[in-house]
């Protein structure tokens, strides 16, 4: 139909008047809106189509009184499913009667489809709207309409009270309108009441006459968190003196914006404040225009205290003072959500400003920023008077600040240029500001403001935005420059991957004074300080009144370190030495980093200043002894073992005894011989410097060679980032001008960006992370010369290394006075209150900026990271905590197990270090304590249910065993691990070897122990250390005893202990215990395991081929056997291959012996046997003229050594033979020999396959205790470093039957490579190549004159027999022909 108008005029006539009844609607059966207009009576009644769902009805009252409405709703009443369609109805200027109102509520009833509902100029009567009364019960009843709206329908209060009443119980309406009505204080009290119970209304528009309307609905809405979109309207005046309508406030839940224009009494705001306290739907809240009084913002205050979800404030042009910005910065101080405050327009001034500023300062590095969560801060006006107050407080907020990233200063007029300068200089430090606006401050003009801000570009790359418009420097056009920065700043770098820092060799070097208390150690650096610094050496009047002085200096350091330097090498002097705490605390200097260093060993030459007789040699000689000891062990934790130390010796007081040059004499020897016994771990100069510290002169020559050895061991250092060299110079004066010792890393990150370019940020886009792991890197290498102390976990940089060891660490000592739990545990929080008095001591003594980063939480932290300290329960701010280094020892007398049962066993490891230069500094056990602990707890199973501890004692629990770790003697190499527990001795040495001894080795690596077995007795009793250096037994000399025993003896081999006895009283009676039950079945399995190993091994020696292996292992004795090594090794077989048998079917120590012991029976007979064939090889060629068993020695030393490797050139050998009685052959002690004077070419050819043969078979008897050929062990040599790659891990480490085959391998090393693979060498190249030896030996003897047999009976003591049973022919001495003539028959000579 469209826009097209259709109107039916009614019949008005008496007759008609049935027909009006019959009118047709059917055609607007499809409609969904209905507007009815009520028009004069003139007029008549009407539809017309506005749209084509969209009815107009006009209804008037006839003159015979019929109201065409009432028809029509009754109409529409009757055909109600037809109309079904009809969701909006319009009712306009109609004046209700109670039959239209029945009428209504019944088409409106609960099946009714009508969603919305409007009444535009309505009359409901009246008095107090009595038509509304069943229309409010009709909504409260109705759910399915959606929205009413009562417009200009002056409803009043009464008339707000009844719908009130009627939505409050409503749960369908969701659009509730009041428009140009003026229902007062009370109604919009009761429409209150109904939104705190409405929780299904989603807008509400009210336009009133008065604006009191607003405060209790928006109390409602805010205090009940409704979502309720709220719009409320009233009316002004405009400028003509006219009445408009204008919006007084709204809240829009979708955005979280609560916005309030005008026209709000104060009573109403601060209602409206308060509601806002604890709620949760408003984000933001602009308040901009509004007067403000402060009693609104001493509410906003507790907003923001309470208020979790406000985000933003807008408080512009609020006509706010000093006392209403005070209230808000009381708020900020206690709010952590609030990210955007705007203040600009307002009133205050410098000291509401100071105050405001406050929450996002800082004025102490111990102090938190209240406020961390503003990012946004707007402020300014004409109208804002900043002030000088107001310029600190910003200087100090952009220097302290972390968390702000956008400041607007708008439009002020209080700021002068030399304001804005300091503002732009100390953005220089501010890492978080992106956005600065000065937008319209007069302030920023100038060339020195313009200069300003582009030097603060240049080290600041993290602005983003810089708004200067409207400023004189942007009228001026002078601002393009900065905007070009910016954006140089804000383009992409291409990162680097890798650190790309040249490198250089270091300028620093650290000078350790190593010396007892009173050994005149500051004195001498402060004269070493005072000639180095010195342009010329002073005059002899100066040094007679310079001692006074200089002592003084060395009293009065308030840095506690003395720097010294030489051009542009800087030297830090440190001080080692003093009372018993402070030494045991030394280590922890080098534990924590290396780096350059000189040694200085400081001796007195008098014990004490007021003494006239110099010190003993032995007592300056020990205390020297003691601080080389000292420095190798120290020196080698960290720095690598190609770089020894370099020590300069300096004895002081020389003035006091320089009349006694004998006894200088005797030192400087004493120096000379211990040069020698540590020129392989320390570089001791030679020179010996006898000095009086207090005279220039007399330390000058010191001075000059400090000077020297630094540059020598500079260049032989390695090289470290240039850079480094760089900071080394810039954090010395940096600390010395702000008088600190310690940073933390953002500090650090702050003085990289500022000063040091190559470390600097140069684009916001640039790769932090790459820059930041350079940073590290280079904060490591400073730690790693010693500069500084990096806690990289902790973020904490030591810049004075020797403050925090002197006035921090030493403070532990005298921390015994604490009161203890047990256990000798302390209280967390007890300690952090003692230490950080004992800090503010420091601080009050010094200056409070020296320390004023490190708080007493830091110190304990850093004690866990060095393992100083632990805690009992970890995470548990109440735990307990124990510092070993406030242990005391133990006041009992007799030391005892806890676990006291018959059936305990006991057993004991002694941990000893074998270099006799190096000891275990005294931070080795409390740091054991510490990380043996904490390795336990992170075993997960709480296994060290106990654990206590002594000074030098742990006593722990672990699965059942109960375990002592006791440290040495004093100045000792040693540590002792007891275990007592119900179990067997093999589980307690597991446990030790898997969790106590590699503990040990981790926090020892540079040190080589030797494990031995302590007595069990000396375990079970606790037998005091000092009675226990006799009860010891090395692990490796009891493998070795076994390995040389035969199989049947190893398992009842007992070991002999002597009696302990102490001035003529016996501790501890003599004993004996088995090999057995002194090591675990793991160890005497090894031993058992590398005697077969080793038979394994010699096998495949001897060329044995997988072939032969597979071979039946039975060898009748009546076969011919190849009298050739090859043969030898056949005969081998069937041992062998029984004893893999063995091997896989171990069930226990004393069945494996058994049935080892049975085979290397018959394995010892079968080499015997196949010797005698080898001895008797081509006895039809020669008929045995000379021996066959010939070998060669070595005289060197006044000592025979066997030679096992024969080389051109070789001199002093002598050729000596054995008896050759078969299955008794031996060596002849008394026997002449042959002296060899040279080995040629020709010699070596004929020899070495001979050596390799007889070497393979001494090596094979002598591994398997088959010492055939008698006193040939004691002249084997130490070959192992020759032939280590012809042999696996399981040679026997140490032993005599170990070097043996060693030798014998590296004898036959050099002939093998001559020779073909394995498979290539038959009997009859064997065969040609012992033909060749025994030419040699024939060829030789005869050159020496040896001719007839007498010869040789007269040089080697061996007579030519015949057997009688095989008629074999052997060579054999006089004791065997006596001894065995029944066996024998001699031959002629």
């Amino acid at each position: 139909m469209g826009d097209e108008m259709i109107t039916r005029k009614l019949p008005s006539n008496q007759e008609d008047m049935k027909d009006i009844t019959e009118i047709d609607l059917q055609d607007y059966k499809d409609v969904d809106s209905i507007a009815f207009y009520q028009v004069p009576t003139n007029l008549g009644s009407g539809m017309s189509m506005e749209s084509e769902r969209s009815v107009r009805v006009h209804t008037c009252t006839d003159h015979k009184g019929v109201n065409f409405l009432h028809k029509l709703l009754h109409r529409l009443l009757e055909h109600k499913e037809v109309y079904s369609n009809v969701v909006n109805l319009l009712f306009h200027g109609i004046e209700w009667q109670t039959e239209g109102v029945q009428l209504l509520c019944s088409f409106l009833g609960p099946d009714s489809s009508v969603k919305q509902v409007e009444f535009q100029k309505n009359v409901f009567g009246t008095k107090s709207a009595t038509a509304l009364v069943p229309l409010s019960e009709m909504i409260q009843r109705n759910n399915t309409i959606r929205a009413i709206v009562f417009s200009d329908c002056r409803i009043g209060a009464t008339g707000a009270k009844l719908l009130a009443s009627a939505l409050a119980n409503n749960r369908g309406v969701e659009e509730f309108q009041l428009l140009d009505d003026s229902i007062g204080a009370k109604g919009a009290e009761e429409l209150s009441k109904m939104i705190e119970v409405n929780y299904m209304l989603k807008l509400l528009v009210i336009l009133d006459n008065s604006s009191i309307a607003a405060a209790p609905i928006f109390s409602a809405v805010l205090g009940r968190n409704r979502r309720l979109e709220v719009h409320i309207w009233g009316h002004c005046r405009d400028t003509r003196g006219g009445m408009n309508s204008c919006k007084i406030a709204e809240f829009q839940p979708g955005t979280g914006s609560l916005r309030i224009y005008n026209n709000i009494n104060s009573t109403g705001l601060q209602r409206v404040a308060c509601a806002m306290a604890w709620n949760t739907t408003v984000s933001t809240l602009d308040m901009s225009g509004v007067p403000l009084k402060s009693k609104w913002t001493k509410e906003l205050r507790g907003v923001l205290e309470r208020n979790r979800m406000l985000k933003t404030v807008k408080l512009t042009r609020c006509c706010l003072r000093d006392k209403a910005v005070v209230y808000i910065a009381a708020g900020l101080f206690k709010n952590n959500y609030l990210e955007s405050l705007s203040l600009d327009g307002n009133r205050f001034g410098g000291g509401g400003l100071e105050h405001l500023l406050c929450p996002l300062s800082t004025f102490s590095p111990l102090q938190r920023q209240a406020n961390i969560a503003l990012k946004v801060l707007i402020f300014g006006g004409h109208q804002t008077n900043i002030g000088r107050y107001g310029i600190t407080a910003i200087l100090q907020m952009l220097e302290t600040n972390q968390s702000l990233l956008k400041l607007s200063i708008c439009d002020d007029v209080s700021l002068r240029p030399n304001d804005v300068v300091r503002i732009f200089t100390s953005l220089e430090r501010n890492t978080t500001l992106r956005s600065l606006s000065l937008k319209g401050c007069r302030g920023v003009e100038g060339e020195v403001v313009l200069q300003t801000i582009m030097s603060m570009l240049q080290v600041n790359p993290w602005i983003e935005e810089i708004d200067l418009h409207e400023t004189p420097l942007h009228v001026a056009g002078k601002t393009g420059e900065i905007y070009e920065k910016l954006g140089q700043n804000g383009s992409l770098v291409v990162p680097s991957d890798s650190l790309d820092l040249p490198l250089s060799a270091p300028t620093c070097c650290q000078v350790f004074l190593c010396g007892q208390e009173l050994s005149g150690k500051s004195t001498l650096c402060s004269s070493m300080k005072h000639c180095m610094n010195s342009m010329k050496l002073p005059r002899m009047d100066e040094i007679r009144t310079s001692k006074a002085p200089i002592e003084q200096m060395a009293h009065s350091n308030e840095n506690g370190m003395n720097i010294i330097f030489d051009g542009k090498t800087k030297l830090t002097m440190c001080s080692l030495g003093g009372t018993e705490e402070s030494i045991a605390l030394h280590d922890f200097m080098f534990a924590v980093h290396g780096g350059p260093r000189i040694f200085m060993v400081v001796s007195s030459l008098i014990g004490k200043p007021a003494d006239k007789y110099p010190k003993s040699i032995d007592v300056v000689e020990q205390e020297l002894i003691y601080w080389l000891k000292f420095i190798v062990s120290n020196s080698r934790r960290r720095v690598s073992h190609s770089f020894v130390p370099c020590v300069t010796i300096v004895l002081t007081h020389y003035d006091k005894v320089s009349h006694l040059a004998e006894g200088l004499q005797l030192i400087a020897a004493t120096v000379q011989k211990l040069r020698e016994d540590f020129c392989s771990y320390a570089e001791i100069y030679p020179t010996v410097f006898a000095v009086d510290s207090r005279s220039h002169v007399s330390v000058s020559k010191l001075t000059h060679h400090l000077r020297n050895t630094t540059k020598t061991i500079l260049q032989q250092v390695p090289q470290v980032y240039e850079v480094c060299n760089d900071l080394v110079k810039y954090l010395h004066n940096w600390r010395l001008k702000n008088n600190k010792a310690v940073l933390r890393w953002s500090e650090f990150c702050e003085i990289c960006q500022l000063s040091i370019p190559v470390l600097r940020l140069r684009s916001r886009h640039d790769n932090a992370e790459k820059l930041d792991t350079r940073r590290r890197a280079v904060a490591k290498s400073l730690h790693n010369l010693g500069e500084i102390i990096f806690f990289e976990e902790l973020g904490v940089l030591i810049m004075n290394c020797e403050w925090f060891h002197q006035d921090i660490l030493s403070q532990l000592g005298a921390l015994k006075s604490i009161k203890t739990e047990n256990s000798g545990f302390v209280r967390k929080q007890d300690l952090e209150k003692i230490l950080q008095e004992k800090l503010c001591n420091q601080i009050q003594r010094s200056n409070w900026r020296a320390g004023s980063s490190l708080q007493s939480s830091d110190i304990i932290n850093m004690l866990l990271k060095l393992e100083l300290c632990y805690e009992q329960d970890p995470g548990n701010p109440n735990t307990l905590l124990l510092v070993p280094a406030m242990l005391e020892e133990s006041k009992e007398g007799t030391q005892r197990w806890q676990l006291t049962m018959p059936e305990c066993r006991y057993a004991g490891r002694h941990m000893e270090c074998e270099d006799t230069h190096m000891f275990l500094t005294d931070d080795f056990f409390p740091r054991l304590q510490v990380h043996l602990h904490n390795k336990i707890t992170c075993l997960g199973n709480q296994q060290g249910a106990v654990y206590n501890l002594e000074k030098n004692l742990i006593y722990t629990v672990i699965n059942g065993v109960h375990v002592r770790v006791e440290l040495g003697m004093k100045l000792g190499s040693s540590i002792d691990v007891l275990a007592c527990s119900t179990r067997n001795v093999t589980d307690m040495v597991r446990l030790l070897h898997k969790l106590v001894i590699p503990t040990i080795l981790n926090l020892s690596p540079s040190m080589t122990f030797k494990e031995s077995i302590i007595r069990p007795s000396c375990v079970k009793y606790i037998i005091p250390q000092r009675f226990r250096a006799t009860q010891l037994l090395p692990v490796k000399r009891i493998k070795q005893i076994l390995l040389s025993l035969p199989a049947e003896s190893m398992y009842d081999y007992q070991h002999t202990w002597s009696a302990i006895e102490s001035n003529k009283r016996v501790i501890l009676i003599s004993g004996l215990d088995h090999a057995r039950d002194l090591l675990s079945d793991d160890d005497f399995h090894e031993v058992l395991h590398r005697r077969y190993y080793d038979l394994q091994h010699l096998a495949t020696e001897l060329a044995v081929s997988p072939d032969s292996l597979q071979q039946s292992e039975t060898i009748p004795e009546s076969d011919a056997v190849d009298p050739s090594i090859l043969g030898i090794a056949k005969g081998v077989e069937m041992v062998l291959q029984r004893l893999k048998r063995i091997e896989q079917g171990i069930q226990d120590l004393k069945e494996e012996i058994a049935r080892l012991r049975y085979y290397e029976y018959h394995l010892v007979t079968e080499l015997h046997r196949k010797m005698d064939y080898a001895i008797n090889y081509s006895i039809q060629l020669e008929e045995r003229k000379v021996p066959q068993l010939f070998y060669l020695v070595s005289l060197d030393n006044r000592s025979k050594k066997l030679v096992t490797r024969i080389l051109p050139g070789m001199r002093s050998l002598r050729v000596h033979m054995c008896c050759e009685f078969r299955q008794e052959m031996h060596v002849l002690e008394d026997q002449v020999g042959c002296d060899l004077i040279q080995v040629d070419n020709q010699a070596v050819q004929s020899l070495l396959p001979y050596m390799s043969t007889f070497m393979k078979l001494l090596t094979f008897a002598l591994k398997i205790g088959a010492h055939f050929i008698v006193g040939m062990g004691e002249m084997i040599p130490d070959l192992s470093r020759q032939v280590v790659h012809l042999l696996d891990s399981s040679v026997m480490y140490g032993a005599t039957t170990s070097t043996l085959s060693l030798g014998a391998l590296g004898a036959a090393a050099m002939y093998g490579k001559a020779r073909s693979n394995s498979n290539q060498s038959g009997a009859n190249g064997m065969g040609e190549d012992m033909k060749t030896a025994r030419q040699w030996l024939v060829d030789f003897l005869k050159g020496q004159g040896i001719l007839t047999g007498m010869d040789i009976a007269q040089r080697f003591g061996l007579w030519r027999i015949r057997y009688r049973d095989d008629g074999h022919i052997a060579w054999i001495c006089r004791k065997h022909i006596v001894a065995r003539a029944d066996e024998i028959f001699e031959l002629p000579l």
